[in-house]
């Protein structure tokens, strides 16, 4: 079972991804946290990745591209959820190229003003991917994570500035997204779905929930 999930920024996409990720035991591919990831090591590569990150820029396709086939490719894995892919035109051809059938596209949606406020009210425990929430979330101590009690932080792009620039970019990445499904959507194979993320964690899980078992054996 091949997954893309997406939407703007604060939609919950990474929180959504691993609520499928337990619930059916497949791996997440999230092009956010192999970046992440690689700018901790504080080479040349990922100095670079943090400059674009910092002032909201998208990554080169190749470098995106390289690091999404690695990370399929040394996993051998037949079952995913792609978080934040494919992004350009260009990502999709090459998906097409590699012969990557996705079976469900997930759009999650969500009014701009809440947007806003879920972003700048996030934290994250870095080593284990847990995200929490100031008001919506929030963890059992204020700003330690629930099980290691480490401190929790914000994410560096999470600030008004590069937010803003995040979604002019999603508006491209939308456009982009219903191009590529449109030209497969005959496959008989992807199917699509589109869910507003207002209401409450486990209300939108159901929601999902229900449409992969509604097309499981389509």
């Amino acid at each position: 079972m091949k997954i893309i999930i997406f939407g703007p920024p604060g939609s919950g996409k990474g929180t959504q991804s691993n609520l499928i990720m337990q619930k059916y035991n497949i791996p997440i591919i999230s092009i956010g946290d192999i970046l992440r990831n690689i700018m901790l090591k504080k080479n040349q590569l990922g100095m670079l990745i943090k400059k674009k990150i910092q002032t909201g820029m998208l990554i080169d396709d190749n470098i995106i591209i390289d690091l999404l086939m690695e990370k399929i490719q040394n996993n051998s894995m037949n079952s995913f959820i792609l978080d934040g892919f494919p992004r350009t035109i260009k990502q999709t051809k090459i998906m097409n190229k590699k012969n990557i059938v996705i079976n469900y596209i997930i759009e999650l949606t969500l009014n701009k003003k809440i947007l806003y406020e879920r972003i700048l009210g996030r934290r994250i425990h870095i080593p284990s991917g847990r995200i929490y929430h100031v008001k919506y979330n929030p963890p059992n101590i204020s700003e330690q994570d629930d099980i290691t009690h480490e401190k929790l932080t914000t994410r560096i792009d999470d600030n008004i500035q590069t937010i803003h620039q995040r979604l002019c970019e999603y508006q491209n990445m939308h456009e982009i997204m219903m191009k590529y499904f449109h030209t497969i959507k005959n496959n008989k194979i992807t199917k699509y779905t589109q869910i507003n993320t207002e209401k409450s964690i486990q209300n939108v899980f159901s929601k999902i929930k229900k449409f992969i078992k509604l097309n499981k054996n389509l």
